[in-house]
């Protein structure tokens, strides 16, 4: 199968969002944080996916976002949206609002409870004009995109966040040059199989990091795991109090 062109290749970051003390969405805020790790070298940024939230945002929120990240970012990388729902029908209204906000890419999260997403990824890409990235992330919603069913999507390429290794390798098989891993335990081997990048919610606070083991530094591959295992266990709640930490930004999360 022929690989296909990616819409970036290296790290990329799969950005949290910032909520003010009282649960509000800060846009400002998570978009100046988007320029800060653009500075730092990531090669994408994706607004609204599970690390930020996506689930408590109105759709209101997500536009703000979107317009505010985009002109943090400026041009200087692309800007992928979540815009994953329950039903096709909820998943094209989300999208078509990201693209007319100015999103560059899509980035849908397989519905839940279905066995085959042909139709929804279907549904979506007919819905708009820029690139759909598919999403298997069975603990957010089982049971994800099947393996065999990947070279009928109709999709510029995956994410996968399960972090299940065998199932990289099958994947990087049958879409070629067009699968990110979600996951920074994975970053070496990503890299080493033909993955064009990743899109990580480690590199919120380790962008650095992440980069280098996708660059091929093994023992940072080690080090990034062991040394942000505190924030692994703790998920979104943990990346955000390193976060305020780091940069004094509100520790605040919906979920």
């Amino acid at each position: 199968m022929a690989a296909r062109d990616p819409l970036f290749t290296g790290v990329g970051v799969a950005l949290v969002t910032l909520f003010d003390d009282r649960g509000e969405i800060d846009a400002p805020a998570t978009a100046d944080h988007a320029a800060r790790l653009v500075d730092a070298g990531v090669a994408c940024v994706l607004v609204a996916g599970t690390t930020g939230e996506a689930a408590t945002l109105e759709p209101e929120e997500r536009t703000d976002l979107v317009l505010a990240v985009s002109s943090a970012v400026d041009g200087r990388v692309p800007v992928i949206a979540g815009t994953g729902a329950a039903s096709a029908r909820q998943a094209v209204e989300l999208s078509r609002r990201a693209e007319a906000d100015g999103a560059d890419a899509l980035l849908a999260l397989a519905p839940p409870n279905v066995q085959d997403p042909r139709a929804y990824y279907e549904a979506l890409s007919e819905a708009v004009e820029v690139p759909v990235l598919a999403y298997h992330y069975p603990k957010a919603s089982s049971p994800g995109v099947p393996v065999d069913v990947l070279g009928e999507l109709p999709v510029a390429g995956l994410k996968d966040s399960s972090g299940d290794a065998n199932r990289l390798i099958l994947e990087a098989d049958e879409l070629p040059g067009a699968v990110y891993t979600g996951q920074p335990a994975l970053l070496l081997l990503a890299a080493s199989i033909g993955c064009p990048g990743a899109i990580v919610g480690l590199a919120n606070v380790d962008p650095d990091g992440c980069i280098r083991a996708w660059e091929g530094d093994g023992a940072c591959q080690r080090e990034l795991i062991n040394g942000h295992r505190a924030q692994a266990l703790a998920g979104i709640a943990g990346l955000k109090r390193t976060l305020c930490a780091l940069h004094g930004t509100s520790p605040t999360t919906r979920v």
